[in-house]
């Protein structure tokens, strides 16, 4: 359209330039100037920026869907349905959407959506070019945190508000001038009796001028330079703390209070979400952006009640309000460590490992020691209690277990000493030297490896049983058989003392003794 416009304009001012009147054709070519940008403006889109950081490739997309629900995510055209691609598998992925107005027809805004997961130093030079003077005012960030590992949440958040930081420590004197002025819009947005709805449009404030309420302990104390915003997402995994690791109302209010603490000092919106529940995460979103329906507009109410509907709105949460949620909790002090913990370097030193996050199991790696630090307290309290401990109980009530747990070697060699030092002690008062080695083996065998079994064809079969009958038999055979009755008088016969006046006499009455009768008888011829 834009190109016929100005095709036709330039014919309109050629055709006037050659008649009489040169001072009308002028008057004309301004007016038709005129419209034609006005009508190229008006369907010039708003252009909005979204830079989401954390989560995973499939939280990002979960929260894409959530945000783009119900809008078709179409193109300008309103008969090309096709979704646009999301790239963001490496380093700052992108995808964009359109904000349809309530009838579906009119595209109200399009909205830019860069995507980054991991908080790393090296990712600084692909947010600079982002932050413009000019993309500043439509630009909101986006933290993504998840219920399946609540316990790494302070940490996360530090590493990247440290991260933008640093970005913005970098970007030009016209950019921070920008973010200043920016702020201090945003601190009027949204708050009571202020002139500014959280949309930007005016709040209607009577006659006798602005309301100007001045800001409470803790609040805007970390201002960024633009406007945050905090998601939650899978609030089903609630459930599943409270069955698995015995979570109690009690450990929700306390991650709930420490969020809002610690998000006060930035002015900072909270929501949580579900991809199977509604949520307001659309309408907050943007409204954050400036972005407002003419047929329909949904109000925002902040809901701190409901565990799993959490919103709190930018410039409507203070001190008194966290401290009513429960008792006991040191809002104060929570406040000023976070302010300890952003005066930090980035990235953050770890004792045992690199320093990120994205390895971070909730006791893997652990900071050093800063003495206030809002990290280490809600990790003290905030804790990964479940399946090691759980499985570890009830693996050891368990008798039926064929599997026994290994020692430590050094622990297990540690003990044999001393029980070998005993037995060597015992055995030298009781004289037995030589049973020493064997009694030791027997004792550890029986102690520690018990009775050895195997099947062997449907039958089973000691090993210990079978070794000592093999032993048996094999001493059997090495002995000499044993003998009848008269060889066992023979023998004994033998090793009685030879009498040789006996053994004379018998020799001697042989040779004497005559023949019989009946044997001359038969000698005769």
């Amino acid at each position: 359209m834009t190109a016929n416009a100005n095709r036709f304009s330039t014919y309109t001012s050629t055709s006037v330039g050659t008649g009489p009147d040169s001072k009308d054709g002028e008057q004309k070519k301004d007016m038709w100037s005129s419209m034609l940008d006005s009508v190229a403006s008006g369907k010039r889109l708003p252009e909005k920026n979204l830079l989401v950081l954390g989560g995973s490739v499939d939280s990002q997309r979960d929260f894409l869907e959530s945000l783009s629900a119900n809008q078709s995510r179409a193109s300008l055209d309103n008969q090309d349905h096709k979704v646009p691609p999301v790239a963001n598998s490496f380093a700052l992925g992108y995808t964009y959407y359109h904000v349809l107005d309530a009838d579906q027809e009119d595209v109200l805004a399009r909205i830019s959506l860069y995507l980054l997961s991991r908080p790393s130093a090296s990712f600084t030079s692909l947010l600079q070019p982002l932050l413009t003077p000019q993309t500043i005012p439509n630009t909101l960030i986006v933290i993504l945190l998840d219920w399946s590992q609540p316990w790494l949440w302070m940490r996360q958040l530090r590493e990247w508000l440290l991260l933008l930081k640093t970005v913005i420590m970098s970007l030009s004197p016209e950019s921070k001038e920008v973010m200043e002025e920016n702020m201090n819009s945003w601190r009027e947005r949204g708050r009571t009796g202020g002139s500014t709805n959280l949309d930007g449009t005016s709040a209607g404030v009577a006659a006798d001028g602005n309301v100007t309420i001045p800001l409470g302990p803790g609040e805007w104390d970390e201002a960024m330079g633009l406007p945050l915003c905090v998601v939650c997402q899978n609030t089903a995994n609630i459930d599943n703390l409270e069955k698995t690791q015995g979570w109690k109302e009690e450990k929700f209010d306390l991650v709930l209070q420490y969020l809002r603490t610690v998000l006060l000092r930035h002015g900072a919106s909270l929501v949580y979400t579900s991809p199977s529940m509604s949520s307001p995460l659309q309408s907050l979103v943007h409204a954050s952006l400036g972005i407002r329906s003419l047929l329909k507009r949904e109000a925002l109410n902040a809901n701190v009640i409901d565990r799993d509907k959490i919103l709190v709105l930018p410039n409507w949460d203070s001190w008194g309000k966290i401290r009513v949620l429960r008792d006991g909790f040191d809002v104060e002090a929570v406040s000023n460590g976070w302010e300890v913990d952003l005066d930090q370097p980035f990235p953050t030193p770890k004792i045992n490992g690199p320093a990120t996050i994205e390895n971070d199991t909730g006791g893997g790696t652990s900071d050093t020691e800063i003495e206030g630090s809002v990290v280490n307290m809600y990790e003290a309290e905030v804790q990964d209690s479940s399946l090691d401990a759980l499985q570890l109980a009830q693996n050891l009530q368990d008798t039926s277990k064929l599997e026994v747990p290994s020692v430590d070697t050094q622990a297990f060699l540690a003990q044999q000493m001393e029980r070998l030092d005993q037995q060597k002690k015992a055995d030298d008062k009781a004289g037995k030297d030589n049973s020493f080695a064997q009694g030791v083996s027997d004792d550890i065998i029986s102690d520690h490896i018990g009775p050895v079994q195997f099947n062997m064809g449907g039958i089973q079969v000691d090993a210990d049983d079978m070794v000592q009958r093999l032993k048996d038999r094999q001493a059997y055979g090495q002995s000499p058989e044993p003998l009848s009755v008269g060889e066992e008088e023979d023998s004994t016969d033998a090793q009685a003392p030879v009498d040789t006046d006996t053994l004379a006499k018998f020799f001697g009455n042989l040779m004497n003794r005559k023949p019989a009768s009946g044997a001359a008888n038969a000698a005769k011829p």
